[in-house]
């Protein structure tokens, strides 16, 4: 009788776990298909997609959900998109990408190169006031003007610099795009292209429209569990915006960032529903995250709940991979909860480590960690999906689920005996 028990236990656990797999799956399936344009603010993508989570949260059967309005100013590229060298078109997204704060542009510009083994920033400046190469975009190795910052700001200057734009060079096979810094527009565009960019080519076409989004109105989504007791809680944290679209035909569509830290939050809401904790907890999907943690800074500025009353906060960014080692940042409070952690995971092997490191202003868990809430931030970097972070390959069919179920177990079974 005892040994059909524990059987049964078995298959009930089993099947609950396949349940929450399913259910993961599911949610990351959706959020990364071209319904929501890539989560970004182009198209209203991330709002539809946090619409959609708001929906997903009451079917878990949470409590209570809030969608909490902010608004940030943002860059877009929601048009037509076309770049050409020499007449040969580049593909956008994988030969070339735009920087998070340029402006459009249409014309056709003669190309300037950059000699960097013997830099001269008078003869460069000298050469471009020549009449020949009025308008030209330059074109340089991108971290090469670190080097010469002062230098490469000039040549983002109208009044400065009677250069067109800039073009700047990158080892990557595959272009990485960012939103972090569009909450502005600079005067000249400003464009990033890949290794396989000619060395000598004469001339550049393009055909560029961004939109510049003031005021724009998006939310976190919020949803609440509650439990026996209400005097301290739990938050589970994940950003459900992405980049959205560069251009008419391509987006990113993020299933890995962040995707899979969104649907992490719905199933373990879900888990919670069905058992009720010892105290309240709270599921925030953040938007505004790729354009400089927006959503998390706004929500920490203006919480549900009183900060203090945070036992542990736990921010899931790009969980859905296939490191056996799980990356993690700590907060100062939160080291003997991560102490826990580390006992708790040489025992039962969820990874075969928790490989800490410094913590950064990279994702949701930073503006907490900040204002002196126990958190943590993980994220299993250095597998096969996040070799696809911020390109146009992080998508359904890329991606890798190995690294949810520990992940999960990790969390719930430290909720269980965190004291």
């Amino acid at each position: 009788m005892r040994r059909l028990l524990t059987i049964l236990l078995r298959c009930v656990a089993w099947s609950a776990a396949a349940q929450d797999l399913a259910l993961y799956k599911s949610v990351v399936k959706e959020l990364s298909s071209a319904k929501y344009r890539g989560r970004g603010y182009a198209y209203d993508g991330a709002n539809k997609a946090g619409r959609y989570l708001e929906k997903e949260f009451r079917k878990a059967g949470v409590d209570e959900v809030v969608c909490q309005p902010f608004k940030l100013d943002i860059n877009t590229f929601p048009g037509k998109m076309s770049v050409e060298v020499d007449g040969r078109e580049l593909k956008a997204g994988i030969e070339f990408v735009m920087r998070e704060y340029s402006p459009g542009g249409k014309g056709t510009y003669p190309l300037y190169y950059i000699d960097t083994l013997n830099y001269n920033a008078e003869k460069i400046f000298a050469d471009l006031a020549r009449p020949e190469n009025k308008d030209a975009f330059v074109v340089c190795d991108f971290f090469f003007t670190y080097k010469h910052a002062d230098d490469f700001r000039r040549l983002q200057s109208r009044e400065r610099c009677q250069n067109a734009g800039l073009i700047y060079t990158w080892n990557d096979e595959v272009l990485k795009f960012y939103k972090a810094y569009g909450e502005r527009v600079i005067e000249k565009p400003m464009i990033w292209v890949s290794s396989s960019f000619p060395k000598a080519a004469r001339s550049v076409t393009i055909d560029i429209e961004n939109e510049f989004l003031q005021g724009y109105e998006c939310f976190n989504v919020i949803a609440k569990v509650e439990g026996k007791r209400h005097d301290a809680c739990y938050v589970f944290t994940a950003h459900y915006d992405h980049l959205g679209v560069l251009g008419k035909k391509v987006f990113y569509a993020g299933a890995h960032d962040n995707a899979s830290g969104t649907a992490a939050i719905v199933t373990l809401a879900a888990h919670y529903a069905a058992h009720q904790p010892e105290y309240d907890m709270y599921f925030i999907a953040f938007s505004g995250e790729d354009a400089n943690l927006r959503g998390s800074e706004w929500y920490a500025e203006h919480p549900m709940a009183p900060l203090q009353q945070i036992k542990y906060l736990f921010n899931l960014d790009m969980i859905g991979d296939n490191n056996p080692v799980q990356y993690c940042e700590v907060s100062e409070q939160g080291m003997e909860g991560f102490r826990q952690m580390e006992q708790l995971n040489a025992k039962n092997h969820y990874f075969e480590r928790l490989n800490r490191g410094e913590l950064a202003g990279n994702s949701d868990h930073y503006p907490f960690a900040q204002r002196g809430v126990p958190c943590i931030f993980l994220e299993n970097e250095g597998g096969d999906a996040f070799a696809y972070y911020h390109t146009v390959l992080d998508t359904w069919r890329n991606a890798y689920f190995e690294s949810y179920e520990p992940t999960f177990k990790l969390i719930t079974d430290f909720i269980e005996q965190y004291k």
